[in-house]
């Protein structure tokens, strides 16, 4: 069986607001996955287009990321399952 890992990057630099994941936790594709409120105040929401499972959350609430920070790290269940 194929295994893919695929690493969650922050999208901007700011602080990390809100994680709604936990590890090992099941994600569907452009689920909510964390909240970061960058430096000019804005609220940026965080998701991936894949499904699969958290093997590794980075960073936890109130933590500042920069863009290119690695938030989490997911498995990819591979099963497609949004439309277009």
């Amino acid at each position: 069986m194929l295994v893919k890992e695929e690493d969650i990057y922050s999208p901007c630099s700011g602080t990390v607001e809100q994680v709604f994941t936990k590890e090992s936790n099941h994600v569907y594709e452009w689920e909510k996955l964390f909240l970061i409120k960058t430096h000019n105040g804005r609220i940026e929401e965080i998701s991936i287009g894949v499904s699969g499972y958290i093997t590794s959350l980075k960073v936890k609430e109130g933590q500042k990321v920069h863009t290119q920070t690695v938030l989490a790290t997911i498995q990819d269940d591979l099963l497609i399952t949004g439309s277009d």
